[in-house]
């Protein structure tokens, strides 16, 4: 598809997000044919510096009164589900809906994760471009320091994981004495997210002790133009993997828990217990998927792209 943005009469202030608005919507080999009245080489720099690498630019007429400017998107094959949720805050609520994994999984291929859920990547490019749902997010995450995210993470989300397992756990004990005979699966449910919940703790103990005090040191580093020390893990690349590792195992609990359930779905007969149980189940998932995301997605590539402008 080629559309045709005329912008002569457009107020200057208001050209550039107008125009960039139009070529986020294009899917991936569309053109927006630019009409101007002067050289818009200006516009062309911005584009090299915020969407570099997903853009093509052919002059069709230079002046002197009329420009055309053909800007062609790019098809971008490496691109992973992290990369659109990063540059899509509004496309969390997209993924949750088609139950596409943005966080523990984040890195995979956007082309791959649709397939496997036996969606059109297009169809799906398109939602997540036009989606006016609210994010779970700030939308200004993306801009927070390291340390702001990490002090983010532990004050919201590992405080709220800390105080919601217990309740969670005396919840499902109590659900299962009552209804673990009339449906078995509460036992496996009991199960994995007690295997899920010993996981995480252990798991937050190792950010708060040793990744996240290593990644306040590079930022203190950084400020003070101090040359970084030697870690007892050599770089901050391999606490991270170890982190994601962990992420992903995390996410096939909590998926496990989904199936259990049935999507969260109480059975027929379930008493109001059951009820809150399935409902703060699928909060404890949500909020998940925000806590790594917040990690997988951005703090943690802006742990690595620090270490590496101080070396």
């Amino acid at each position: 598809m080629n559309t045709e943005l005329d912008v002569r009469k457009i107020e200057p202030r208001f050209k550039h997000p107008f125009i960039f608005q139009n070529f986020d919507q294009l899917l991936h080999g569309e053109i927006l044919t630019l009409v101007n009245d002067h050289d818009p080489l200006p516009l062309y720099h911005q584009f090299k510096t915020e969407r570099n690498g997903i853009f093509d630019w052919n002059y069709e007429e230079k002046g002197p009164a009329l420009w055309k400017v053909k800007i062609t998107k790019k098809l971008v094959s490496d691109e992973t589900v992290a990369d659109l949720a990063r540059q899509f805050p509004n496309a969390l609520p997209v993924f949750k809906k088609l139950h596409i994994d943005f966080c523990c999984n984040g890195n995979r291929l956007f082309t791959e994760a649709c397939e496997e859920a036996g969606l059109d990547p297009r169809q799906v490019k398109l939602q997540v471009i036009e989606s006016t749902e609210k994010p779970p997010l700030h939308f200004r995450a993306e801009d927070w320091s390291p340390a702001f995210l990490a002090d983010y993470i532990v004050q919201n989300h590992h405080k709220y994981v800390k105080d919601t397992v217990p309740q969670l756990e005396a919840l499902l004990e109590k659900v299962e004495n009552v209804h673990g005979k009339e449906h078995p699966e509460i036992h496996s449910i009991h199960a994995c997210f007690v295997s899920l919940a010993i996981e995480l703790l252990q798991h937050m103990q190792k950010e708060e002790q040793i990744l996240f005090p290593a990644i306040k040191q590079l930022v203190k580093n950084k400020q003070n133009n101090e040359v970084n020390g030697s870690f007892p893990f050599q770089t901050i690349r391999n606490p991270i993997a170890a982190m994601e590792n962990e992420h992903a195992g995390a996410g096939e609990d909590m998926e496990s828990i989904r199936k259990l359930t049935n999507n969260f779905t109480p059975p027929a007969d379930a008493c109001q217990s059951y009820r809150l149980l399935y409902k703060q189940l699928e909060e404890f998932e949500d909020d998940l998927h925000q806590h790594v995301h917040l990690e997988n997605n951005l703090l943690f590539p802006k742990a690595i792209q620090l270490e590496k402008e101080m070396q």
